[in-house]
């Protein structure tokens, strides 16, 4: 045998144990990017994958917060609230479909950003908000609550990055939360005015800056 050959044939080893090192980073990578209840992406994993998302100009980004998620964990318990919060991310993540992501940003408050191919992102998102309403699968028919949702139109905003699409997505949840509206459009009007993402009543935050819409 040649030394070339004796050379490629020692180092098979090598390459063989480097290339399963690489293939388990990866893997703990990815894990450690899903929330361990939900598994949807965490933070960071969404970030990454909304980010090349909004490239798409049909690109809507949604913002999630669970309506009286205390009096939830208050009357079921925690394993109740962990029960909604899973169902809820698995009922969005359901509707964001393969072309879109979601994400668990935290608490009771869930990220998507998804591609409206139709133009019908309203539609979806009023659809939604029905489904997110629904009693938790196998569970007591109390344990249910709903969900308000903001949502802003990449498009509308071409200078806005992830984060502040978000912060416009955040204030008009706001506003149907405190409407009880259940979801609200940003981008067509006046809302509640923010100061890095802080918003009016907030330590902060002002109540004289345009931000985002009201319309549904």
């Amino acid at each position: 045998m040649n030394t070339l050959a004796t050379v490629l044939l020692s180092a098979l080893p090598l390459a063989a144990g480097w290339a399963v090192h690489v293939w388990w980073l990866r893997g703990r990578l990815n894990t450690a990017r899903r929330d361990p209840l939900t598994g949807l992406r965490t933070r960071d994993g969404f970030t990454r994958r909304a980010t090349t998302l909004l490239k798409d100009p049909r690109a809507v980004v949604v913002l999630a917060d669970v309506d009286k998620f205390k009096d939830i964990n208050d009357r079921h318990g925690h394993a109740g609230g962990d029960a909604l919060l899973k169902a809820t991310a698995d009922r969005l993540a359901h509707h964001v479909g393969r072309s879109g992501v979601a994400g668990r940003l935290g608490g009771d408050e869930f990220a998507a950003v998804l591609i409206d191919e139709h133009g019908t992102a309203g539609d979806l998102l009023a659809v939604l908000h029905g489904v997110l309403a629904r009693p938790v699968d196998g569970h007591d028919p109390a344990l249910h609550t709903t969900v308000s949702l903001g949502w802003v139109r990449a498009a509308d905003f071409p200078a806005d990055d992830l984060s502040g699409l978000l912060r416009r997505a955040d204030e008009a949840m706001y506003a149907a939360k405190q409407a009880r509206a259940g979801t609200r459009r940003a981008g067509l009007g006046w809302l509640f005015a923010t100061v890095t993402g802080r918003r009016a009543g907030r330590t902060g935050a002002r109540t004289s800056a345009p931000v985002v819409g009201v319309a549904a």
